[in-house]
């Protein structure tokens, strides 16, 4: 049976209008998931999460609860985790991806500063059970799609966290702890300053620059493996801008929810550093980095030329974080 032409018309009309249709759906979905949630509000949260009063003013409640939504926000935000799909719309897409592998590393570290430092008295303490488990279930590959899956071993690692949180709050449970010291903050702060310095880094030479290697300074016998030039070139590929720029979009986002969490958590030894300022001021930084980016594309022009460029902007708000970082980390270790 042959088609007339009429039918043969209707039949590529209209297989034109479905792709037009799926391409304006997939497009609408990627905008769409490209909306970076908004900043966790830890009072409230930690309202919702404690049943009674003496549950919310519990030592460690309130920084485990945003470490946990850090991560829970991680999954469930609109389109869900994105990293390891293999499907379009969400495998053509690098920015939000990018932004969730910042989240991520975040999430990484305080783990592992909380199953090290934070919830040991002691190097020869015990390691809380449910924090080991926790710790490898984030560090899973973030783009594993299969066997395992990424998702299904995050959200293990929220449960986890989820028993030691209600493990702290119980108080026949004397060997779940979380340590609110001095030295346990500046361990990690001092994670914090080398994630934001290799970030502001890696922003800062989106325009490329000449760089005077030190990596030796200050130590006349120091040695490296392998030889490096006085003077190198560094410049971030014009196709991953983009993806550094995101990248340090939500290493802020999580590190926010964090510090908050610490300012609650630690507050009693910020107020004897007389540091609690200079926290909220770290957090004032990181939340500058967050403002909404109006350009469909992340500009990326010369450092004094026509067009702006986001990722010296962003650079110096990590720039300035980073230094208050260094300084909060000072007035910890002071008597």
């Amino acid at each position: 049976m042959t088609t007339t032409t009429d039918e043969r018309r209707g039949i590529r009309w209209g297989t034109t209008a479905f792709v037009v249709l799926l391409l304006v759906l997939m497009m609408t979905l990627n905008i769409y998931w490209s909306f970076q949630p908004d900043l966790i509000d830890i009072i409230a949260l930690t309202d919702s999460n404690a049943e009674t009063q003496k549950e919310r003013s519990v030592t460690g409640f309130a920084t485990t609860s945003a470490l946990m939504e850090t991560a829970r926000t991680l999954l469930d935000k609109p389109g869900g985790y994105l990293s390891n799909d293999v499907c379009p719309p969400s495998l053509f897409m690098d920015n939000m991806p990018s932004w969730e592998f910042g989240v991520l590393v975040q999430v990484r570290d305080f783990s592992k500063a909380l199953r090290n430092d934070i919830s040991r008295a002691q190097t020869q303490s015990q390691e809380n059970p449910d924090l080991a488990k926790a710790e490898p279930y984030f560090n899973v590959n973030s783009e594993s799609w299969l066997f395992p899956r990424a998702e299904g071993e995050y959200r293990q690692g929220i449960y986890a966290l989820e028993r030691y949180r209600d493990a702290l709050s119980d108080p026949m449970d004397t060997q779940t702890q979380f340590f609110s010291r001095a030295d346990n903050l500046r361990d990690w702060l001092k994670i914090v300053a080398i994630r934001l310095g290799s970030l502001s880094q890696r922003l800062s030479a989106s325009v490329g620059q000449e760089r005077i290697n030190t990596d030796l300074a200050g130590e006349p016998d120091a040695q490296q493996s392998t030889y490096q030039s006085s003077e190198m070139d560094v410049k971030t590929p014009w196709l991953e801008i983009d993806d550094v720029f995101y990248e340090a979009r939500g290493t802020c986002w999580a590190l926010i929810n964090l510090l908050r969490g610490i300012e609650v958590d630690f507050r009693q030894v910020l107020q004897k550093k007389n540091a609690t300022r200079s926290l909220q001021q770290i957090i004032r930084e990181l939340e500058a980095s967050q403002r909404t980016v109006w350009s469909p594309v992340v500009l990326n022009g010369s450092d004094f030329g026509f067009f702006a460029n986001y990722s010296l902007v962003m650079s110096s708000y990590m720039a300035r974080a980073n230094a208050g970082v260094i300084d909060l980390r000072n007035l910890l270790s002071q008597g």
